[in-house]
């Protein structure tokens, strides 16, 4: 079997679970060698552990400038380049405005925005100086549309397209290619689920998402021929009605 991404260095975030973890997964399957970041060291060790492939797991708060300098400097340490950034760490948080808590809103902004801005300024040096890479944002059908029961999820996720549209055409020039995916419902953490029976039964609804969907969706973003540039993919349960 061909591996597609063999000789590649990946760096994911939010790489202990759910999406995260699947994209590590299916990245390590394709032959890349793997740095995951996440808050827990535990969880990210059992994480690489699991992959078929060299991997450096980095605990890390993402919401801190300083922890997301140390996690892109010990990747290129250990493997000497980054040719995909997996930007997917994220917070969630549903609910009215005016019954909302603005410190919270402000940690989900320091992940779900800062720190995807600063993980792609610190990497684009090297993706420059390399002479190309990869840029693939985890984002949300939110960011597609301003939903009415999460307005500030989905204002972070606005903030995430119109990044990823900009940072498309400054840095075309270096072959370096950007997008983002945008699913739906996902049936892992984020959203409440762990119990692998209720997963199958949404997933047999056609109501939800499993992380490896939205996995297999990137590895085929990741590895279309090198004239073609996926921007934008969103991905939803067959029965969500949104």
């Amino acid at each position: 079997m061909v591996k597609r991404l063999a000789g590649k260095v990946v760096l994911v975030t939010g790489g202990s679970s759910g999406i995260g973890r699947a994209l590590a997964r299916a990245a390590a399957a394709e032959g890349a060698q793997v740095a995951l970041a996440g808050r827990s060291a535990e969880r990210l060790e059992a994480a690489a552990a699991a992959l078929e492939t060299d991997a450096l797991p980095l605990a890390a708060d993402l919401a801190k400038p300083a922890e997301v300098d140390r996690v892109v400097a010990a990747t290129l340490q250990r493997f000497g380049r980054i040719d995909i950034l997996l930007p997917n760490a994220g917070i969630y948080i549903p609910g009215e405005v005016a019954e909302g808590d603005p410190d919270a809103w402000d940690d989900m902004l320091a992940i779900n925005v800062n720190s995807v801005f600063r993980l792609v300024r610190a990497v684009l040096p090297g993706m420059i100086g390399q002479g190309g890479g990869h840029v693939l944002i985890t984002s949300s059908i939110s960011g597609h549309e301003a939903i009415h029961w999460e307005p500030i999820y989905s204002a972070s996720k606005h903030a995430i397209q119109s990044f990823v549209h900009g940072l498309r055409r400054q840095v075309a020039k270096h072959n370096i290619r950007v997008g983002e995916i945008a699913p739906g419902v996902v049936l892992n953490e984020l959203w409440g689920y762990t119990d692998q029976a209720a997963i199958e039964a949404k997933v047999q609804s056609r109501e939800g998402l499993r992380s490896e969907d939205v996995a297999d969706a990137v590895m085929f973003m990741l590895t279309r021929p090198a004239n073609v540039n996926i921007r934008d993919l969103v991905i939803l349960p067959q029965n969500q009605d949104i």
